[in-house]
């Protein structure tokens, strides 16, 4: 029976060229996030999602793959990355990496030696045509960027496949020998100790765009990545980067034989709608939406990642109100589908917004993704071109470059944000260590008491029907317990009445401020933006009513 450990994790995702310099030539490496790993634990983190690493031109901030079995130059060596990982073992963080096999970079060689002969073995490891059929443009991941997804090579005089820059030949799924390459990639990795992969573009596996290229079932192969990982490492987990409406989650949980763990998209959209109209009724009518998971199936919840905060499957009405809220400029926009900022410019650095939302992140079934600096409240810098916009260095502290490192400006990998409200000086580790009320001290706590509350990984979500249309109240039972959660998505304090509550004994466990002991649950007060988490004290019956569908 497999160690369902992820299924409460604590995830926090980091960039190794963004996080911490250790020999000061500005660029991140795994020295410095070694370093940094006391940080994390004491934090609170258990598992850390890792972005690619390999060596890569870096046209797509390392997604551009040029050697899947080893560590980028600039970032240190394996040997970096083994003392990394005993470290991480050594303070029970997990590691997940990035897996990246929906493509690969143009200077993979594969892909330079498939181009040079129609003959080549490598050929078929990349999908060609001489007279590629015209591009749908809902085909194209970059569209400001792309205007097709088939370029030509003049040396290989055939058109390739690529549905992200055309400096990312697709890799051609329904070969054999791909699958058998990316087995040992697996392995490999899987050797070295990570815990796991975030597999990236699942959706993109396998598109049967052109007749010429043979179908294979999406569903078989993602059996087959399920058992080949668990049979090396019973505890290894997949997770899944899947942007898709919540019929199609199925495919990719299956029953219980694929991936492990699939991003919130479809929820994380709505909650956006629904803080954008300070309404809860879309983010209930998501969850509402939501298939039933297999029992070793789980939820990642994030509010932001590094890529675009993207709204596709919003309505063309519905993104316009979330743009409205959050990114009126268009300059805050991307691809037409997507924000590219951090959350506290979005709410203007907000106090009580961010805490509602980060509280909404910990709550809702499934997992909580922290991206690095969300803790500190870190800004972005729209002045930088597409995504980089919230992929600035990590802020440790008020010393130049943030912390981050010793080098010349000039030489960063990218620029620490230094001036405004959101510049270095201002926002940083060090300082908000030092006091009590800090973002950095709230999250603290916060991860603590998610800690004790194993129902919100594990537990059976049940909306409460609320008589204030800004309220979401949600509790998780599990034979465990049950855990309570109301938040008030509204600029308006109110009290509430739970319409359909089972329960009389609700005892405070968490919440924006210190509210009355309840009298009983018939009528909550709620602080405007306030939340509170509650612990129910009288629910073995509910419970036992209640454990069909329990993860």
């Amino acid at each position: 029976m497999q160690n369902l450990w992820y299924k409460n994790a604590i995830v926090y995702s980091l960039d190794v060229e963004t996080f911490m310099d250790a020999n000061g030539d500005g660029i991140g490496d795994f020295i410095g996030l070694t370093q940094q790993l006391d940080y994390l634990s004491g934090l609170g983190i258990t598992c850390l999602w890792l972005h690619p690493f390999y060596p890569s031109p870096n046209r797509d901030d390392g997604y551009d793959v040029m050697d899947y079995y080893n560590v980028d130059p600039r970032l240190g060596t394996l040997g970096d990355f083994v003392d990394f990982m005993q470290a991480a073992q050594e303070r029970g963080i997990r590691i997940l990496i990035d897996l990246v096999v929906n493509h690969t970079s143009i200077q993979h060689p594969w892909f330079q030696a498939a181009r040079s002969s129609s003959s080549s073995p490598y050929r078929d490891y990349y999908v060609w045509s001489e007279h590629p059929p015209a591009t749908d443009p809902s085909e194209l991941v970059f569209p400001d960027a792309e205007d097709s997804i088939w370029e030509y090579d003049e040396q290989a005089r055939a058109y390739y496949l690529h549905h992200f820059y055309k400096e990312q030949p697709d890799l051609n799924i329904s070969n054999p020998t791909v699958r058998d390459e990316i087995r040992k990639i697996i392995h490999f990795w899987l050797t070295m100790g990570v815990s796991g992969f975030r597999v990236d573009a699942v959706p993109y596996f396998i598109k049967n765009v052109v007749e010429l290229v043979a179908q294979y079932e999406l569903e078989s192969f993602l059996v087959e990545l399920r058992q080949y990982v668990s049979a090396r490492n019973p505890e290894a987990v997949l997770l899944a980067e899947a942007n898709v409406e919540s019929q199609s989650v199925p495919l990719y949980f299956g029953n219980g034989d694929r991936m492990h763990m699939l991003f919130s998209f479809f929820v994380n959209q709505k909650k956006f709608l629904a803080l954008a109209r300070q309404d809860a009724t879309p983010l209930a009518e998501g969850l509402q939406q939501l298939p039933d998971l297999p029992r070793s199936g789980q939820w990642l919840n994030f509010v932001r990642h590094h890529d675009e905060l993207t709204l596709d499957q919003l309505s063309a009405a519905e993104q316009q109100e979330v743009f409205q809220a959050f990114a009126p400029d268009p300059a805050m926009q991307i691809y037409g589908r997507g924000i590219r900022r951090r959350l506290p410019p979005m709410i203007q650095n907000n106090r009580q917004h961010l805490e509602l939302i980060y509280s909404l992140l910990f709550t809702l079934p499934g997992i909580p993704l922290l991206r690095y600096g969300d803790e500190i409240g870190m800004g972005d810098d729209l002045s930088l071109p597409d995504r980089d916009s919230v992929r600035t260095p990590m802020q440790w502290s008020d010393q130049p470059n943030g912390g981050f490192s010793q080098a010349a400006v000039e030489d960063l990998a990218k620029p620490v944000i230094s001036e405004g409200d959101y510049g270095y000086q201002r926002v940083n580790v060090a300082a908000q260590q030092r006091d009590p009320h800090s973002l950095l001290n709230w999250f603290d706590r916060a991860i603590r008491i998610r800690k004790q509350c194993p129902e919100l990984g594990c537990g059976q979500l049940h909306l409460l029907e609320t008589t204030e249309p800004a309220v979401l109240a949600h509790c998780c039972s599990h034979p465990s317990g049950v855990v309570v959660a109301i938040h008030n998505l509204s600029h308006h304090p109110c009290t509430i009445a739970l319409k359909s509550n089972p329960y009389s004994n609700l005892a405070d466990l968490f919440g924006d401020q210190s509210y009355e002991p309840l009298q009983d649950s018939l009528t909550i007060p709620i602080a405007a933006y306030g939340y509170r988490w509650f612990r129910a004290l009288d629910i073995v019956g509910y419970v036992r009513s209640n454990q069909k569908g329990t993860n």
